[in-house]
């Protein structure tokens, strides 16, 4: 296998996982017109970097250590929270993937992001030592489970009698219902695991479908997953009703993305999912019709075969 094709199991569960799963949730915040004199008691009792702050449940701002440190050294002249906070807060949806939260952490220089839910409403924190956390938990749940095992996948069409035979899976995927975002790659995980296929194209799969998965989320209004399972492959079929792509050679450049700002504001829409795609497959195949809406077709070889 190629080395790009590679796909490590920490790369497999930061799709599979969840910001709510790893995050903070009893989360300390203030308030804008919180006196600067009383923030200070806060951060050192709480021995916490910085606070988000709210108004009516709402982030409308953060306040750091380091906004503190910068106010004593002015004077330490008494002014409310609302003056030295940082407005304009970037932060993360609750049910997206570590995966997002990482690119986030990637593309910003901050210690943590809160995490909003649909309603826009202050739900968690979380940081870099989070994820890593919940990724160990994560590791050490399913050592045992998954790495002691034999895996074969073509074991299941051993008692089969025919000239090909294929298995077909099927799962629906509603556009803009980003709760439940990434829950056909992650059914469809589960279901190959059950059925003793090798974790390397599990984790290679699994990334795959989550990226066309999170495409019809983002673009279309409804689509469906189609995974059919031969013996000497796997492919996925991505069908959406939807806007279709206007250029698909830019579409596939690495960060090109045509994604409304709302939502790469919930952490999606950063212009990587066909690349990652591309990265994670053996071949793929990519049809549209401007107004209409697009087809993937993914596949990944088992056992090396090559057609």
């Amino acid at each position: 296998m190629e080395k790009e094709k590679k796909i490590t199991k920490i790369q497999e569960f930061i799709y599979e996982l969840k910001v709510n799963q790893g995050m903070t949730k009893n989360v300390v915040v203030v308030n804008s017109d919180m006196k600067m004199n009383d923030l200070g008691e806060i951060l050192r009792s709480k021995r916490i970097s910085c606070v988000p702050v709210t108004e009516n449940g709402k982030v409308v701002g953060i306040i750091s250590i380091g906004d503190y440190i910068r106010w004593l050294e002015e004077g330490k002249k008494d002014c409310y929270v609302a003056k030295k906070m940082t407005g304009k807060v970037k932060t993360v949806f609750e049910y997206s993937p570590l995966a997002e939260a990482l690119k986030k952490f990637d593309r910003f220089s901050f210690s943590s992001f809160p995490a909003l839910d649909e309603d826009l409403q202050l739900v968690g924190i979380i940081t870099k030592n989070d994820i890593i956390k919940c990724l160990l938990q994560k590791l050490e749940s399913e050592y045992l489970e998954e790495e002691i095992q034999t895996y074969r996948a073509n074991h299941i069409f051993e008692y089969i009698v025919a000239d090909k035979a294929v298995l077909r899976f099927q799962y629906l995927v509603k556009g803009k219902d980003f709760k439940h975002a990434g829950e056909c790659a992650s059914a469809l995980k589960k279901t190959l695991k059950r059925l003793g296929f090798h974790p390397e194209v599990i984790r290679r799969l699994a990334i795959a479908t989550y990226e066309a998965e999170m495409n019809i989320v983002i673009y279309a209004e409804e689509g469906k997953i189609i995974a059919e399972i031969e013996q000497d492959k796997l492919k996925i079929f991505a069908q959406d009703r939807g806007p279709g792509i206007e250029d698909i050679e830019k579409a596939m450049h690495p960060g090109y993305s045509t994604a409304p700002e709302w939502v790469r504001e919930l952490g999606f829409g950063a212009g990587m999912g066909l690349d990652n795609i591309k990265k994670c497959s053996d071949k793929m195949t990519i049809n549209s019709t401007v107004g209409k809406g697009t087809e993937l077709e993914i596949i990944i070889y088992l056992e090396n075969n090559k057609e």
